[in-house]
C-alpha cells in the first residue's frame, strides 16, 4: 500500500507553519522576579534585561542565561551543614581543613563561619571567574586565616569576633571587586570558635566562665551606680533647692525689714518726739497683748517696796 503524496504547495505551507512556530517559540523568554538575564548572540554578550516577558533573536541566534540577582546565596566554611537552611551546627560534618588555623600567639582553634553572598552583576559573574564557589571559598579562607593570625586565641573567641567579621566582609569584598567577580557580600558570620579538643579546650571554657563572671558583675556594679547616683543627685538637687528658697525667704525678709525700718526713719525725721511716742505705745501694746493675761508690770520708782506674786495661781 503506497501512501499518497504530498503536493508541493502543501508541503511548502506546512514548512512554513513549523518555520513560523519555531520562530515565535525561540523568540519569547520570561525572567522571574529574583533573576536578570544576559543575552548572548552567536556566544558573544550583547545586553542584559530584567524581570518580565523578553524577546531575543531567535532560532539560536541569541540565547539567554537567566541568573539570580535578587537571592541572597550562603556558603558554610569549616562544616558542611544537612539541615534544611543549609546553616546549622546540629548534625553537620566537619571539615578541618577549613576550619584548622594557627592564631597570633602560635595557638592552634577550630574557626567555623558563614559567607552571604548577593549577584550584582550578571555578566561579570558569568565571565570574569570560571569555578566560582572554589574562588569565593579560597579568598573567603585565605581572609579569614590573616585575621586569625593576627590576633591571639583569647581575642579571636570573645573580644575581637564583631571586628573580624567586619574586617573580613570588607577585605574579601575588595578583592572580589578587584576580580571584577560581581558580587557584593551580604555579611560574614561566625559560627563558632573552639579551641582543640581536651586540656587546652578544658583551659579556655574556664577562662571563658571567668570573663562571663567578670561581665557579670561589672553590669551588676553599672546597675547599683544607675540606681544610686540618680537618687544621690535628686537628693542633692532637693538640698540645693531648699537652700535657694531659704536664701530668698531670708533676703525678702531683710529687705522688708530694710523698706519698714527706712519709712520709720522718714516719719521720725519729720517729727521725732511724736514718732518716738508712737512707736513706744506700738511696742508697749505688742507686749501687754502677747501676754495672754500674764503680763507683770513693775514700777521702778518703787524704792522700799517689793511687789509679791502668787507664783502657784494665776496673776
Amino acid at each position: 500500500m503506497r501512501l499518497p503524496s504530498l503536493s508541493p504547495k502543501l508541503a511548502v505551507s506546512a514548512v512554513v507553519i513549523l518555520l513560523v512556530l519555531a520562530v515565535l517559540m525561540t523568540s519569547f523568554f520570561s525572567v522571574d522576579q529574583t533573576e536578570n538575564a544576559v543575552v548572548l548572540r552567536f556566544g558573544k554578550y550583547v545586553r542584559t534585561v530584567g524581570p518580565g516577558l523578553q524577546m531575543k533573536l531567535p532560532l539560536g541566534i541569541e540565547r539567554n542565561i537567566n541568573v539570580e540577582t535578587a537571592v541572597v546565596q550562603t556558603l558554610t566554611f569549616g562544616y558542611r551543614p544537612t539541615d534544611a537552611t543549609g546553616t546549622a551546627l546540629t548534625g553537620a560534618f566537619p571539615d578541618p581543613d577549613e576550619s584548622m588555623m594557627l592564631t597570633g600567639d602560635l595557638n592552634i582553634v577550630d574557626v567555623e563561619w558563614i559567607v552571604q553572598y548577593r549577584i550584582n552583576d550578571p555578566r561579570a559573574y558569568l565571565f570574569s571567574v570560571r569555578d566560582k564557589e572554589t574562588t569565593i571559598r579560597d579568598i573567603s579562607q585565605s581572609v579569614m586565616n590573616q585575621l586569625v593570625g593576627d590576633l591571639p586565641i583569647l581575642a579571636v573567641m570573645t573580644s575581637e569576633r564583631t571586628s573580624i567579621e567586619a574586617d573580613a566582609q570588607r577585605d574579601m569584598q575588595e578583592i572580589f571587586d578587584r576580580y571584577g567577580f560581581g558580587i557584593e557580600i551580604v555579611a560574614v558570620k561566625l559560627q563558632n570558635i573552639m579551641p582543640p579538643e581536651g586540656d587546652v579546650q578544658d583551659a579556655f571554657e574556664d577562662v571563658n566562665k571567668a570573663i562571663q563572671d567578670m561581665n557579670s558583675l561589672i553590669n551588676e556594679g553599672k546597675q547599683y551606680y544607675n540606681q544610686e547616683i540618680p537618687a544621690a543627685r535628686g537628693e542633692a538637687e532637693k538640698m540645693i533647692a531648699e537652700a535657694h528658697g531659704y536664701a530668698a525667704d531670708r533676703v525678702n525678709r531683710a529687705e522688708g525689714d530694710t523698706a519698714r525700718f527706712a519709712s520709720v526713719l522718714q516719719e521720725y525725721e519729720k517729727d521725732a518726739e511724736t514718732t518716738a511716742e508712737r512707736l513706744y505705745i506700738e511696742t508697749l501694746s505688742d507686749v501687754l497683748s502677747s501676754g495672754e493675761g500674764r503680763t507683770v508690770l513693775i514700777d521702778s520708782s518703787l524704792d522700799n517696796f517689793l511687789p509679791v506674786r502668787n507664783v502657784g495661781g494665776s496673776v
